[in-house]
């Protein structure tokens, strides 16, 4: 994928798994459902371009799940790792799932981001995106 000076991202592989996940614990707000071994090579095998990893001198400094259903291009986990943020880390990762979703055919992207987490408002919409007052996002635990 893209490069950026010492900071290049690419797709995950199932050998990244366990490195992705102990990274969540580290860099990313909250926990979700799915973040166990079994859900996220779940999302590798089925999509093998979905989950986007950055890296710096070898070591994982951000992820984003840029998933397309055919219809709608949805982002999930902007982690950064705190040490490496405001560093142009989560705008790369954003780069390069738009670039995946253009390639694809989509049209917009949509971001599921906590409602509490300040900084995280700041960088999306520093990325041009923003929230739609009229939608809420309405959930059921399988």
């Amino acid at each position: 994928m893209a490069a950026m000076n010492d900071l290049s991202t690419r797709s995950a592989t199932a050998a990244d798994l366990d490195r992705v996940l102990a990274f969540w614990k580290v860099s990313a707000e909250g926990t979700s459902i799915s973040d166990d071994g079994d859900g996220v090579a779940r999302l590798v095998e089925r999509d093998p371009d979905a989950l986007i990893l950055a890296e710096r001198d070898g070591e994982l400094v951000g992820t984003v799940i840029a998933g397309f259903d055919g219809w709608r291009c949805h982002l999930y986990r902007l982690a950064v790792h705190p040490e490496q943020r405001r560093q142009g880390v989560g705008g790369a990762l954003l780069a390069a799932a738009e670039e995946r979703f253009a390639t694809l055919g989509g049209r917009r992207a949509d971001a599921t981001v906590l409602d509490r987490n300040d900084l995280a408002h700041r960088a999306w919409r520093a990325a041009g995106y923003g929230p739609e007052p009229q939608w809420s996002r309405w959930v059921k635990h399988l």
